[in-house]
């Protein structure tokens, strides 16, 4: 989720009342996604901001930094020094070198998941689904049923993630990754989610 300005601004208000509640944030959007960060670090004596360079740069540079409180970086070193806590250099390098060096071309890995997804949210859109997607790399497409649309798209030659495990309240839905998705396939993998999205087919037994 990208929180917007206004949002964020909100959220601080209410976390402002709430001192002691432990703030952790995620900025896995990091170098991929097209919108600005609005963080509500400090809004709670309690922090932490962590931003990870693997779906920017790629899954084998399994690293993150990590910022907050003194008290909670305390902690947190504290905990990593129980285990297996140590990074590896080369890898730490790499990164630094990916970050300093403009050897990725940020807006345009930006820009081109932007239009995948807006490719892919007008083509449902245009078989009657309403589908929503605002960064990233992931497209949100409400369904009747989460195991027959997953299912039935298995069967269609296409992998989706249930959206149970990224939902509390909200209705049924998949989410969709289009961070390889090529131009070629937009047309097939939309048809495929529209008819996925319906009902579940009636079962008889007799």
């Amino acid at each position: 989720a990208a929180v917007s300005a206004s949002r964020a601004a909100r959220l601080r208000a209410v976390l402002a009342g709430r001192p002691g509640v432990l703030l952790i944030e995620d900025d896995h959007g990091h170098h991929f996604v097209d919108l600005p960060l609005h963080p509500l670090a400090g809004a709670t004596d309690s922090w932490a901001l962590v931003r990870s360079t693997a779906k920017a740069y790629g899954p084998d540079l399994r690293l993150a930094v990590l910022t907050g409180d003194a008290m909670t970086i305390d902690r947190v070193t504290g905990r990593q020094r129980l285990g297996p806590g140590w990074v590896s250099r080369l890898l730490q390098r790499a990164v630094v070198e990916l970050w300093t060096s403009g050897a990725v071309d940020v807006p345009a890995v930006s820009r081109a998941y932007g239009e995948r997804r807006d490719a892919l949210v007008r083509a449902l859109a245009e078989r009657g689904v309403e589908a929503r997607g605002r960064s990233g790399m992931n497209v949100w497409v409400p369904v009747a049923d989460e195991t027959s649309a997953v299912t039935g798209l298995v069967r269609a030659g296409w992998a989706v993630a249930p959206g149970a495990r990224f939902r509390v309240a909200s209705p049924a839905a998949v989410r969709v990754t289009v961070s390889a998705l090529p131009d070629g396939d937009l047309v097939s993998l939309a048809d495929a989610l529209a008819a996925a999205a319906g009902p579940a087919p009636a079962r008889s037994y007799g």
